[in-house]
């Protein structure tokens, strides 16, 4: 480091800083504000976090983790899943409540109507409180092996509750699924290493520790379901190749500190190197702009880092809107932010470890172990915040708890602007199993105001095992572009259930394929393995003529084609000679 960096505040050793400290050593986008809503003793070691129906929050505190810079303890059933509730409105928590403790390093929670799922460090249980006392008292084993391996930055986590009623997590191969009483897991695609979400479309997002944001084009399941084919396309998509970032502190605690390149000439990290819990902010709190942005949390550059996400054709990109400045960083060394939520509030809400270790220490060089004990990072721990992000001058709304509305009453929330309470409302509709709500989750489907109100709709009746034809046509033959690509997707098994309905969507989608937007192109190649190979072998090969140079559609394609792909082979290439013979006597 120069010799005028060393002599300013920024890079010298600091002490732990109170929240109030803290604050003052933000940098967050003009027009916003941040405010602390809990702090240690309150709140520890926060990894993961989710708000219920009735706006409290359950934290996931990871005190296990490195609670030495030698690990030592890790093995200790130290962790804790805690809810914090602000009782009298003024926008703190001040009421925790330990849901269950004895957890050994817990990484993830989701919470039910009747219960919580929360992985530990390989198990992963559903716990419920049959008392009512606000704490677990019956664990039943969901997965033995949810935790793979145990590492703490390599195994799967997330318990992130899809569109489509599964629950995804990242760095797993598994999602899960509550059918008929029973957990149900299910093979799915390798997502991702820390944290996942979904957009507004239901598309799924996740990353790297050094590749900031990824997302899926294609919904789950579908391009792993040809055993003859391995796609190479849409999953696992990279939406941008930029990785630099713009810390406003040197940033020497790092496990590659050392290594030319790391950190730029200020002793500042140059590019991502601990990417996590990528959220897709579907709140209402924050201005327009915001809406739908990516927000990647960078903890060992201790900033957070917003990009603008852009649909074009098939494809889906990011970009940082202000290249040179973070969204939210710190002069504040142990100033980690890990893990996003949104609550009924609709701000966005981030969890900060606060702390001086955040590599763990299977992976910690001599460089850095240096570095922890010269700077004393190692302790203290058993802290950590929970921050708020809102507009200037907001005032939360008032909000009520949804556990105490009716079955009825939840259904117009489906519809509502703000994407937590879409997707509580769904969940609690399927939870409840309340078959009057079907008249009018049709109603919704068919003439409901929203676009996103007739997409849950249609979801929430596939959930209650409600989902027929007569809906699925009405909505696949509305206006909405996003409605009717998932109608379709929906109508997939009914479709192999039923020869009739099989024929009369194969016939439309041959005559409406060549004038459908990029969204329903994919789709239409994707759902062609619901029909019989006589409509499905020649609208692939049309549709394969026309997107010939497009990777993903021909992964589509090829998903689609399990035991007839060299059928369709064979008829394209009696077309291309047939073009080619055309072309000959042309030229002749």
């Amino acid at each position: 480091l120069s010799s005028s960096s060393a002599a300013s505040d920024v890079y010298k050793r600091q002490q732990p800083l109170s929240p109030t400290e803290t604050f003052s050593k933000f940098e967050l986008e003009e027009g916003l504000q941040i405010e602390c809503v809990a702090a240690e003793p309150m709140i520890a070691e926060p990894v993961a976090m989710t708000f219920d129906e009735d706006g409290k929050l359950w934290v996931v505190e990871m005190r296990g983790y490195m609670a030495t810079i030698d690990m030592d303890g890790e093995d200790l059933p130290s962790g804790r899943v805690v809810v914090l509730s602000d009782s009298n409105g003024d926008g703190q928590m001040d009421q925790r409540q330990v849901f269950m403790d004895s957890l050994i390093m817990p990484r993830a929670v989701a919470v039910l109507s009747d219960g919580v799922l929360i992985a530990e460090r390989k198990p992963l249980w559903f716990v419920e409180d049959t008392d009512g006392d606000g704490r677990g008292d019956r664990k039943t084993l969901v997965d033995s092996i949810y935790g793979g391996n145990g590492m703490p930055e390599h195994s799967p986590n997330g318990l992130w509750r899809g569109l489509d009623n599964w629950y995804y997590n990242a760095k797993a191969t598994a999602r899960y699924r509550r059918i008929a009483g029973k957990w149900v897991k299910e093979k799915t695609e390798f997502r991702g290493q820390w944290g996942i979400s979904h957009d507004n479309q239901g598309r799924l997002f996740y990353n790297y520790n050094w590749s900031q944001l990824h997302a899926d084009l294609v919904p789950p399941n579908y391009l792993s379901r040809n055993p003859h084919h391995e796609a190479t396309t849409g999953i696992d998509h990279g939406l941008t190749i930029e990785r630099k970032i713009f810390p406003i502190r040197t940033n020497p605690a790092i496990n590659r500190g050392y290594i030319p390149g790391t950190l730029d000439e200020e002793g500042k990290l140059i590019e991502f190197t601990s990417a996590c819990s990528p959220f897709v902010y579907r709140g209402t709190a924050l201005p327009e702009a915001y809406r739908g942005n990516a927000f990647v949390c960078e903890p060992t550059g201790n900033l957070i880092k917003r990009n603008v996400v852009t649909s074009s054709g098939f494809n889906i990109t990011a970009y940082d809107p202000n290249p040179g400045k973070e969204f939210l960083a710190s002069t504040d060394e142990r100033f980690r932010p890990v893990a996003f939520a949104t609550g009924p509030d609709g701000a966005l809400y981030f969890a900060d470890m606060y702390r001086g270790i955040v590599q763990h220490g299977l992976y910690m060089t001599p460089y850095l172990r240096e570095q922890i004990l010269e700077r004393k990072l190692e302790r203290p721990v058993s802290m950590g915040r929970i921050w708020r992000i809102a507009p200037d001058s907001w005032t939360a709304p008032a909000t009520r708890p949804l556990s105490q509305l009716s079955a009825v009453d939840l259904v117009p929330l489906l519809s509502h602007e703000d994407g937590w309470y879409r997707d509580v409302a769904q969940r609690l509709l399927m939870e409840r199993k309340d078959e009057s709500t079907i008249p009018l989750l049709r109603q919704l489907v068919a003439a409901g105001p929203s676009e996103l109100g007739r997409l849950h709709a249609l979801w929430t009746l596939e959930g209650l095992g409600a989902l027929d034809a007569s809906i699925g046509k009405i909505a696949w033959q509305g206006e909405s572009e996003i409605v009717r690509a998932h109608a379709l997707r929906l109508m997939e098994p009914l479709m192999k259930d039923d020869a009739n309905l099989q024929a009369e969507i194969g016939q439309q989608l041959r005559q409406s394929w060549s004038t459908a937007p990029p969204s329903m192109v994919l789709q239409i190649i994707l759902s062609a393995e619901a029909l019989q190979p006589r409509d499905a072998l020649p609208l692939l090969g049309d549709m394969m003529s026309e997107y010939a140079e497009e990777a993903l559609l021909r992964d589509a394609a090829l998903s689609s084609l399990e035991n007839l792909e060299a059928q369709l082979l064979a008829q394209l290439s009696e077309e291309w000679q047939s073009y080619d013979c055309l072309l000959y006597t042309s030229d002749a």
